[in-house]
């Protein structure tokens, strides 16, 4: 779906994988607008939208996975990516595995990587 430009507004196009875990929310896994592509947040949820486990590692690269299966849709990788948002409910305990995760799906120039606090999945990953 694209919606024409308006008012000097960039097109905008919905970007999906297929099974579309977002659809029945209402959610776009992601947009074009304007030469960006912005990708709604992903968490460690399989095809099916369930949780791959309760194992912080496994959810973020399920997580980092679905990142790269939205901008693969979009024609897109992460080597594309500028910035990179991780959502983590305990920042102490999982420091050392953000680490890891930025270092096995992020390559130089690294993007910008903001984290914050989430009560809801261990771990959770949106470009």
């Amino acid at each position: 779906m694209a919606v024409t430009e308006a008012r000097g507004a960039p097109e905008i196009e919905r970007i999906a994988t297929t099974p579309d875990w977002y659809e029945p929310y209402r959610i776009s896994q992601a947009v074009r607008a304007g030469g960006w592509i912005h990708v709604s947040g992903q968490a460690g949820i399989d095809e099916r939208g369930r949780t791959v486990s309760d194992d912080f590692l496994t959810q973020g690269r399920q997580a980092f996975a679905n990142v790269e299966r939205v901008l693969a849709a979009a024609g897109a990788s992460l080597a594309d990516v500028v910035k990179v948002g991780i959502f983590v409910t305990d920042m102490a305990a999982h420091l050392d595995d953000v680490i890891r995760l930025r270092e096995e799906f992020l390559s130089p120039p690294t993007p910008r990587t903001p984290s914050w606090k989430c009560p809801r999945w261990p771990s959770r990953t949106g470009a």
